[in-house]
């Protein structure tokens, strides 16, 4: 006969005998691994704090204006969700800073898709924040985005669905006690939003675990004769490189399981000039380094290499290039600035310049040392030395690349 596990039995190992969410002896990917931070208060000294930390005052302020309708379980309305990623000003004159730059409609559809029943796919080339945007849609929707599996090309079953305790096994068989719950068990009894990262690497056996979970909303444990039944809130967000198509491609019945929303590339210089600005400032104020003044021109310069590289044709449209084996994506720009950041503070006068960013712009672009070098050194003598007003750039280059 089945029956339900409710929602204590799947927090039973939250224990120091039974650790959680793939702590100890298995793998089931998942949330913070500091045991003295209390949730609640956010980790002063984190490199990286979680969304829901580093941007508590924005949703704090969200939730307190948010009168609209809200979803089941849900920390702030749709419309507020879409206002934290997309930002905006709040009556009482609450900032609320961008998380993601981009066309609005793309949000509000994944939005509208994690207001339904219906799990989500972002889908994007290399460097199109799919996971920043999944992991803020989990923190304005659920509070929290640490209900995290990390897809890699060994990911187990367990990761997905639960593992077991293996003293406890060994000593009293199957049984609730020793039961490790997933993270996407956890969110199913816990009415959450779980994230599922690089779905496409994992084995597509191990895909189709979701497939039951994503139709039924029931994750069966035969095991024990029961199951966990998702509560109202649950559902889940996924992400896939679409240059991985071909590793492990989702099989037809798990693609219906989601809507697929594709991240593009900026579709301009200024949007992406914008992006990386902003990233490099938050980045380089987590690490204590001094804002670079006129650090725009670098950015802007590094951000035109990586698109015309990358698409293949310059800016003007004059001249077409040979675009080499990186992505060169708009993280990685955001990468070679933050490290030219840190030359400029540590070993220069703190004024970002062509020097700081040329050795980052080497490593990103030539990732094969034959092919790439001679496509970047053509690049160079073809556009970048012809260019007004990039003469010491060309020289920084040039010096790197000797």
């Amino acid at each position: 006969m089945r029956a339900s596990v409710d929602q204590k039995s799947v927090e039973a190992n939250e224990s120091p005998s039974a650790p959680a969410n793939g702590s100890g002896d298995t793998s089931t990917g998942g949330p913070k691994s500091a045991p003295a931070q209390d949730k609640g208060a956010a980790p002063t000294e984190a490199l990286r704090p979680h969304a829901e930390d580093a941007f508590a005052h924005e949703l704090a302020a969200l939730a307190a204006q948010d009168d609209r309708p809200r979803p089941a379980r849900w920390k702030l309305s749709p419309w507020a969700v879409a206002t934290y990623l997309l930002g905006g000003t709040l009556p009482d004159g609450t900032v609320i800073t961008p998380k993601y730059v981009g066309p609005r409609r793309i949000v509000e559809v994944a939005v509208t898709t994690l207001a339904t029943d219906r799990a989500l796919l972002l889908l994007g080339v290399p460097g199109t924040a799919k996971t920043w945007v999944s992991e803020h849609l989990a923190a304005a929707i659920s509070g929290d985005s640490t209900l995290l599996v990390q897809g890699t090309a060994g990911t187990p079953e367990e990761a997905i669905r639960y593992g077991w305790n293996y003293a406890r096994l060994l000593a009293h068989g199957p049984s609730r006690d020793a039961l490790v719950p997933s993270p996407v068990m956890r969110a199913m009894a816990e009415g959450m939003t779980a994230r599922v990262e690089e779905l496409t690497r994992i084995p597509a056996d191990v895909q189709d675990t979701l497939i039951t979970i994503l139709s039924e909303k029931t994750l069966p444990i035969p095991e024990l004769g029961e199951e966990v039944q998702a509560v109202r809130g649950f559902n889940l967000i996924a992400t896939a490189n679409d240059r991985d198509r071909g590793v492990n491609d989702l099989s037809s019945a798990l693609r219906r399981r989601f809507n697929t929303v594709v991240l593009p590339l900026p579709d301009s210089v200024e949007a992406e000039v914008d992006i990386v600005s902003r990233r490099v400032h938050q980045i380089g104020r987590s690490l204590d380094l001094p804002a670079a003044p006129d650090g725009v021109d670098e950015i802007r310069r590094v951000v035109t290499v990586f698109r015309e590289l990358r698409g293949g044709v310059t800016t003007d449209g004059r001249t077409k290039l040979k675009s080499p084996s990186g992505t060169l994506s708009t993280a990685e720009a955001i990468s070679v600035v933050t490290n030219g950041l840190a030359l400029a503070a540590h070993f220069g006068d703190g004024v970002l310049r062509p020097s700081d960013v040329a050795a980052g712009i080497l490593g990103a672009v030539v990732r094969d040392p034959a092919a790439d070098r001679v496509i970047w050194q053509e690049y160079l003598e073809a556009v970048v030395r012809e260019r007004d007003g990039w003469t010491d750039f060309y020289r920084a280059c040039r010096e790197v690349t000797a």
